[in-house]
């Protein structure tokens, strides 16, 4: 878990400072070192002197270190144009701040937001022969892709971004023997406590995501998932409607699961982002769930606003049969 607070602001005071050392030092390396912000081209002179005007409409982040006052790092998400999707420009981390993973968590904020925009895309260019930076875009899923700028020795590098939406009863059965079942058996394979024991046989889930898809025909329980440009599932989550007149207020998150091959991007949040705004859109004031008590899920749901009611010990036994105290979530909507 990285140490920062990241934030959107383009008119702090401590950004100039941060792009103006991000150009100098980029100039630097390029063999093309000025003396200061005034020196820059015409262009990097104005996005260090007057971010704000600059960056207009597109997404400026900065990082801030817990315990610091000040800002360390910086990251631009420039909007979707001419047909091509948002760019990551300007990350920037002070050299006295690396090695902490704030580099990598203002890229992933940039592409939470991106994902959450609804972009299929997300574009990046980077010099070659840094090495450092491109590893890490590499191990965030960036691909090396048609050069889109014919400035030589740049390198440019598009990332697909997964895409979630509502499944239909229909959509459900579809996939229920393959990409559903995945899911529940890589999910109990990885330890989670989601109601099976291990080991998870792939029929016992694909039964039970077929009875989840009789139950949505019913309009019992909503289903969404998140796949990726080849339409693979990569995490899942359900909303359980309750049928007692008295509780038609309330709903129940239910199976919130991330493959393991796809966690660290915010699918988690972006799933329980898509199910809370449903719930409120179809007149739910109320939704409980319940976790594993001490799992990382209960750092999702925190970090999301919602509450602890209280903890039950020995509430249900893990994948391998230990018994494992769980704590109750509510939050409310609207």
């Amino acid at each position: 878990m990285t140490a920062a607070r990241i934030e959107e602001n383009r008119s702090h005071p401590r950004l100039p400072d941060l792009l103006g050392a991000y150009h100098l030092a980029n100039q630097a390396e390029r063999g093309r070192a000025v003396a200061g912000v005034s020196g820059l081209a015409g262009a990097y002179r104005v996005e260090a002197e007057d971010p704000v005007g600059a960056f207009a409409g597109d997404t400026v982040l900065l990082a801030t270190p817990v315990g610091a006052e000040e800002p360390v790092g910086c990251v631009v998400l420039k909007a979707s144009g001419e047909g091509r999707g948002p760019e990551i420009k300007r990350l920037w981390v002070a050299p006295g701040a690396r090695r902490r993973g704030i580099a990598r968590a203002l890229m992933g904020e940039a592409l939470r937001r991106a994902e959450a925009a609804g972009e299929p895309v997300v574009r990046l260019t980077v010099w070659k022969g840094r090495e450092e930076p491109l590893a890490l875009y590499r191990s965030l899923g960036f691909e090396t892709v048609e050069s889109w700028d014919e400035r030589p020795d740049l390198l440019c590098l598009e990332r697909r971004l997964d895409v979630v939406e509502r499944l239909t009863p229909e959509a459900v059965r579809a996939h229920a023997a393959a990409g559903l079942a995945a899911l529940l058996v890589d999910a109990v394979d990885g330890g989670a406590s989601v109601g099976f024991l291990a080991p998870l046989e792939t029929a016992e889930a694909a039964a039970w995501w077929s009875r989840v898809a009789e139950e949505a025909a019913q309009g019992e329980r909503d289903v969404w998932a998140a796949h990726g440009p080849d339409g693979r599932l990569s995490g899942v989550v359900t909303l359980v409607r309750t049928g007692a007149a008295n509780g038609r207020h309330r709903g129940e998150i239910a199976r919130l699961l991330v493959h393991r091959s796809a966690r660290g991007r915010g699918l988690g949040r972006r799933l329980l982002a898509a199910v809370e705004a449903h719930a409120a859109a179809t007149g739910l004031r109320l939704l409980v769930l319940d976790t594993q008590t001490g799992s990382p899920a209960e750092r999702l749901y925190r970090g999301a606003g919602w509450t602890a009611a209280g903890t039950i010990p020995d509430y249900a036994a893990d994948p391998a049969g230990t018994l494992r105290a769980t704590t109750l979530y509510y939050k409310r909507l609207g």
